[in-house]
């Protein structure tokens, strides 16, 4: 099978499809590749000018679909990258002083504000929880606290931690 004969025919029709001379050169050189790789699907006797220009229209046609689906998951990222946000690094120092100073308090006082401020517990399942009465885990968690305030020096609690039910 001998397709040098057809390339020209083949590059008019590439052109032609993808309206750029460097485009149409690459579309028959995949072409003329993909038509190599399937000569045992030609048949003797048939047009091969036909055949190799039917491979040409598929291969562009796989390539208009191959570009629509990337420039749809591009689309899709950017997208994303828009909706996405710097974390913002005020809040991460405020949350990680208020870890250091929950981590200094003492152990009655750290677990009360976990269960409570961090987990979200109720004060009636915390206190059940750790096995204390519920006075005594309101105590616990209002000296807690204060602790916490006291070593961000500042009247409000960090903005990532609950201290306040």
């Amino acid at each position: 099978m001998d397709i040098s004969r057809h390339l020209g025919v083949l590059r008019r029709y590439a052109l032609v499809l993808t309206r750029n001379s460097e485009r149409a050169e690459d579309l028959v050189q995949e072409a003329a590749l993909r038509a190599l790789e399937g000569a045992h699907t030609w048949q003797d006797g048939n047009d091969l000018r036909k055949w190799l220009l039917a491979i040409v229209h598929n291969t562009h046609a796989s390539r208009c679909r191959r570009k629509h689906t990337e420039s749809a998951a591009e689309a899709a990222i950017a997208a994303q990258a828009i909706r996405a946000q710097a974390p913002n690094q005020t809040d991460r120092v405020s949350l990680g002083e208020t870890v250091a100073a929950l981590m200094t308090l003492p152990e009655e006082q750290r677990e009360v504000l976990m269960l409570v401020a961090v987990e979200g517990m109720s004060y009636r399942d915390a206190a059940e929880c750790i096995g204390i009465p519920l006075g005594t885990l309101m105590s616990r968690l209002s000296r807690g606290r204060a602790a916490l305030r006291a070593a961000a020096d500042q009247d409000a609690p960090a903005p990532h931690l609950r201290l306040v039910r």
